[in-house]
């Protein structure tokens, strides 16, 4: 099965961000948008597990987050990937969170690591993908907009848990289902 770790969303939060999508999916033809059951923080992407794999990420959790507390998150700015692209490959929602987010994500990354998944090879920068661009053609009237939000504030919220999730790929877009939550402290 396809697995990630993540942090999910608020659904406030979601609300506000289908809010941005809804206004500028009508100015693109090609960017693969993000659906509002589907937005989540990323912290680790594991790909294909195994049933025995899957047994080890959880007591690797089990283990790391309770020793953690609760992490307030802050969602504003918008974004992409490259950085000041015109042909940007992904457009993202911005995530500020407490002190306390790098150093947990340090640790499930370290974790994952010592179970034999490859460790990522960019630093961690918080963020909430919205959209990938499947090709650029079009694109200035989505980024005019896109940019206008810069700024915007998306809300908060006091991050309780990270889920593992399951990932379902599908004809429509990925499905993700809950395989476990583990609370912070």
């Amino acid at each position: 099965m396809r697995t990630f770790i993540a942090i999910d969303l608020s659904p406030e939060i979601k609300s506000r961000l289908t809010a941005l999508v809804e206004r500028l999916a009508p100015l693109s033809c090609d960017i693969k948008w993000v659906r509002q059951d589907s937005m989540h923080l990323t912290l680790k992407f594991l790909g294909e597990v195994d049933d025995r794999q899957a047994a080890l990420v959880e007591e690797l959790l089990r283990t790391i987050v309770p020793k953690y507390e609760a992490v307030p998150m802050t969602f504003k700015g918008t974004g992409m990937f490259p950085p000041g692209s015109k042909s940007p490959r992904v457009l993202w929602a911005g995530a500020e969170a407490g002190p306390s987010l790098v150093p947990l994500q340090e640790e499930v990354e370290g974790g994952c690591e010592k179970l034999g998944f490859s460790r990522e090879g960019r630093p961690f920068r918080p963020h909430l993908t919205l959209g990938r661009v499947k090709s650029p053609s079009g694109l200035g009237p989505v980024l005019r907009e896109f940019e206008q939000s810069c700024d915007e504030s998306f809300g908060e919220m006091l991050v309780r848990r990270l889920t593992f999730f399951q990932s379902r790929l599908r004809p429509g877009g990925a499905e993700y289902s809950v395989l476990k939550e583990f609370p912070l402290k």
